[in-house]
């Protein structure tokens, strides 16, 4: 059975639709990543999933069951929201984590222990009478994660954790969400960080303006890339003779860099085309090729493709 089951869902905000028609389901231990720019419908969904919101039409199950605000789904549910307002900044984070462990159920005494293992399980157990107001914005994001976890939740809902994070702020959240989904626990991700997919989430929807743009593994989203094309530098000059070089590569070509920078072109792989060998070409018909990048990483260029060419 499916942890999350999500089909045709929509969400209407007066005459706005934030979400319509979207479809996706969640198996446990899957992390799942849910991308789009801005706008797209993200935190909505997520918000129907944890019961925050209602949806207008279709439905949106967890763990079988409808989504609900309701007391008796709330430890199975972990919402890692977005922002950081969501702490009494006053207090230590124990506290925090204290109240909220009470709101959901425990005794003073268990609730203490909870909140204690859950610092410790996010690398804050140093911190832990530490007034949150003094906490950086990476740690806020890993209590974010301890109060998500106080009730040990199959279902794990993220929503944009590694926004405004350092690299190793952001390595540190996702290996949080790659433990949970370890232990059997079903992730959605929503993020707009579309180079943390590869090697972390399993499958992907891809939401542009609500609704679904692509559904599918990172892999597949990857291959929507299309021709490889990659940023070259050559020696000063090589460019003047293009034509010379754009007869060498045959059905590849070379583009115009898009800072218009007279020794950097842009080469457009033919399909089937090895790089190297282009390379050579350029190099057999008299240019020196002293650079060479991906102009985009390969699911840049799917996440452009997939929602029309606008950037997240």
């Amino acid at each position: 059975m499916a942890a999350v089951a999500v089909r045709d869902l929509s969400r209407c905000f007066g005459a706005v639709e934030a979400l319509r028609g979207v479809s996706l389901t969640v198996a446990p231990g899957e992390i799942h990543a849910v991308l789009g720019p801005n706008g797209a419908g993200k935190t909505t969904l997520l918000r129907v999933l944890s019961g925050l919101a209602e949806p207008t039409a279709g439905v949106a199950d967890i763990l079988g069951r409808r989504a609900s605000p309701g007391r008796e789904r709330r430890g199975a549910v972990g919402l890692v929201p977005s922002g950081d307002r969501s702490f009494y900044e006053r207090i230590s984070a124990l506290e925090n984590l204290m109240f909220f462990a009470r709101l959901w159920g425990l005794a003073a005494r268990p609730a203490r222990v909870r909140a204690q293992a859950v610092l410790e399980a996010v690398g804050l157990q140093e911190a832990a009478r530490r007034p949150v107001n003094t906490f950086s914005h990476g740690m806020q994001k890993r209590l974010s994660f301890a109060r998500a976890l106080l009730t040990e939740p199959p279902v794990l809902l993220v929503d944009e954790a590694t926004h405004d994070l350092d690299p190793a702020a952001a390595t540190q959240v996702r290996a949080l969400a790659t433990e949970r989904a370890e232990a059997g626990a079903a992730i959605v991700w929503a993020t707009q960080r579309i180079e943390e997919l590869p090697g972390f989430a399993g499958n992907v929807t891809v939401l542009q303006r609500g609704a679904v743009c692509f559904s599918g593994s990172v892999t597949a989203l990857t291959a929507v890339a299309g021709a490889d094309r990659h940023l070259l530098g050559f020696a000063r000059g090589a460019l003047a003779a293009r034509a010379e070089l754009e007869a060498a590569l045959g059905a590849s070509r070379l583009e115009p860099a898009r800072d218009g920078d007279p020794d950097h072109a842009v080469l457009v792989l033919a399909p089937g085309m090895p790089l190297g060998r282009a390379i050579a070409a350029l190099e057999q018909a008299g240019a020196t090729v002293l650079s060479c990048r991906d102009e985009r990483p390969p699911i840049e260029r799917a996440f452009l493709a997939v929602t029309g060419g606008r950037a997240a």
